[in-house]
């Protein structure tokens, strides 16, 4: 039989900050110890070089008088201090390096190395190596929090609708009728929707998504997604049309991504449109690439989120998406080798430019 386990739960941020204070110290009281072997190796080779270099020079010494005897001593002398200089810095940067990986291993991603006092090129690539991989994994670590905080925070609303809805009914305040059971159809689409975009995003960052190319005419495929908006976009009092010329040539592209691409443009740029506003969809061929803006007549997006518009969980007061169809718009255009960014935002409309290339590189 197990025993309870008695001992306090710790929260992420006081499991994390136990771990730094333990490699932290760890790295203090084991600095001797760390400067005793990549030290000890550093004398250990200056000793050996330093007796090759004596024993040859007093070889030498022996054949020579006085004043060749002092110039050779203090040459030796010269040579011996340089290598023994240049050797004690290589130890002391690698005992640097070796503290810095104790306490990144024990989850302190804050080191950092910097430049170090060494003169060999090696040392100091691997130092800047390093600072750049611990970069990165603090970067990394930063982001998985706030993606693990922001979808907690996405699923929590639709979970409170469910959970509070089934358990009206069950405790007969509302019937079970379509009534009350569409709201909870609803919002379990919107955690499907919500975990398939999740899917699709992490594919997408780690470049195993699907694409599967095919020739596909851009005046076809627009022309269909306009009409395919546009009883949606009229019940809102909001106009969408294809601007397209029938010369476009065909591109080899996933059609459904690209589609999806369009469609997630399409959509915000409805719903940030008020009524009697338009959506007004065009391509054209700019040099080697598919050139394809959606331009609304919307008040724009507010500056303080433009620039991280392409950022995953990022919206508007007043948007009722999750905050992932433009980072995994922005991913889909990439996968296909072009680019995704916003053309012209403010108080008469935004415009979204996707460059796709005719050619698949």
């Amino acid at each position: 039989m197990n025993e309870p386990d008695d001992r306090p739960y710790w929260t992420r941020e006081q499991r994390q900050h136990w771990m730094t204070h333990q490699a932290r110290r760890r790295g203090w009281q084991g600095r001797g110890r760390f400067n005793r072997g990549f030290g000890c190796l550093s004398g250990l080779l200056f000793l050996v070089l330093a007796s090759s270099l004596l024993i040859g020079t007093s070889a030498i010494l022996g054949r020579l008088g006085p004043p060749p005897a002092i110039i050779a001593v203090v040459a030796v002398a010269a040579v011996l201090f340089r290598i023994g200089r240049g050797l004690r810095r290589v130890g002391r940067s690698m005992d640097q390096i070796v503290l810095a990986t104790d306490r990144v291993r024990a989850g302190d991603y804050s080191v950092r190395i910097g430049t170090p006092a060494s003169d060999f090129d090696a040392v100091r690539e691997l130092a800047g190596g390093f600072d750049t991989m611990v970069e990165r994994l603090e970067r990394d670590e930063a982001q998985r929090r706030t993606l693990l905080n922001d979808v907690s925070h996405e699923l929590r609303t639709p979970l409170a609708v469910i959970a509070g809805s089934i358990e009206a009914m069950i405790d007969g305040v509302h019937p079970a009728d379509e009534a009350h059971l569409t709201p909870v159809l609803e919002e379990t689409r919107v955690m499907s929707r919500l975990i398939e975009d999740l899917r699709t995003l992490a594919l997408s960052e780690a470049g195993t998504l699907a694409l599967y190319p095919e020739p596909t005419d851009p005046d076809v495929l627009i022309g269909e997604i306009a009409r395919s908006f546009a009883s949606a976009a009229a019940a809102a009092g909001v106009t969408v049309r294809a601007e397209v010329p029938d010369d476009l040539p065909i591109v080899e592209v996933d059609p459904v991504r690209i589609r999806e691409v369009i469609a997630n443009l399409v959509t915000n740029a409805v719903r940030h449109t008020p009524a009697g506003g338009s959506v007004v969809v065009s391509a054209a061929v700019r040099g080697e690439q598919l050139v394809i803006r959606v331009t609304d007549t919307g008040s724009g997006i507010d500056p303080a989120v433009a620039r991280h518009v392409f950022d995953r969980f990022v919206k508007g007061a007043d948007s009722g998406g999750s905050g992932l169809g433009l980072a995994i718009a922005r991913y889909l255009v990439e996968a296909h080798g072009g680019t995704l960014a916003v053309e012209a935002t403010g108080s008469t409309g935004t415009t979204f430019r996707a460059s796709l290339p005719l050619k698949p590189g």
